[in-house]
């Protein structure tokens, strides 16, 4: 198993909802209003009135299998409009039950 963890500008939520179910991906956990500031050139997301928008984020416990597919739509997601800000972190977990 892959956790996936998917940090995005909330104009993406629908589509990485069904990026997920696309690849039969159901469950996963969501937090709306999440804010912050992109690593290298992304603005921040602070909810503010300066910074008006907002993050949300994803964690999807992911089999090993899809996780590739998954990636690639998520890049060509973030490459359409790099402005809007997309990061993925994938690491290795075990599931106890």
């Amino acid at each position: 198993m892959k956790a996936l963890f998917i940090t995005y500008n909330q104009a993406y939520n629908e589509e990485i909802v069904e990026i997920l179910a696309k690849f039969g991906q159901r469950g996963y956990t969501r937090w709306q209003d999440v804010q912050g500031k992109g690593t290298f050139n992304g603005f921040p997301r602070m909810g503010s009135h300066a910074w008006p928008e907002l993050n949300q984020a994803v964690f999807a416990a992911v089999k090993d299998e899809k996780i590739d597919a998954i990636l690639a739509e998520l890049k060509r997601c973030d490459e359409q409009s790099p402005e809007l800000g997309l990061k993925a972190f994938v690491w290795n977990i075990e599931t106890i039950y």
